[in-house]
């Protein structure tokens, strides 16, 4: 393992298997908004198949907002802006579900598949 940088002692980053560690990847919502984004990204892949490409990229960026606003809140210097991230994360979950119910609506999913990921 390389010595750590000051820097990276600043944001709390080590280096291993020769890229950073970032400080979100050890809380438990980003994880979970990561893995919602990769069921995202599969739903998505489904629809490209059947050339739905606005779904296909809308429910793609809705799907990776989540996990990136956690992410960049998470170097927040205050707890209070950390909270304004988390917030418009809280946001993006509402967007997500109403797509998800959209598509449940106009029979691009499954009604389990939709209960499922709400």
């Amino acid at each position: 393992m390389k010595d750590k940088s000051e820097a990276q002692r600043a944001k709390g980053k080590e280096i291993s298997h020769g890229r950073p560690h970032w400080r979100f990847e050890d809380l438990e919502i980003w994880n979970k908004a990561a893995d919602l984004a990769v069921k995202f990204h599969r739903i998505a892949e489904r629809l490209d198949r059947r050339r739905l490409y606005r779904y296909v990229e809308q429910l793609r960026a809705a799907g990776l907002s989540i996990s990136n606003n956690i992410a960049e809140g998470s170097d927040s210097a205050h707890k209070q802006e950390f909270i304004q991230f988390l917030n418009i994360t809280r946001r993006s979950l509402f967007e997500d579900a109403s797509m998800l119910l959209a598509f449940e609506r106009l029979g691009l999913l499954e009604s389990t598949e939709v209960d499922e990921l709400l």
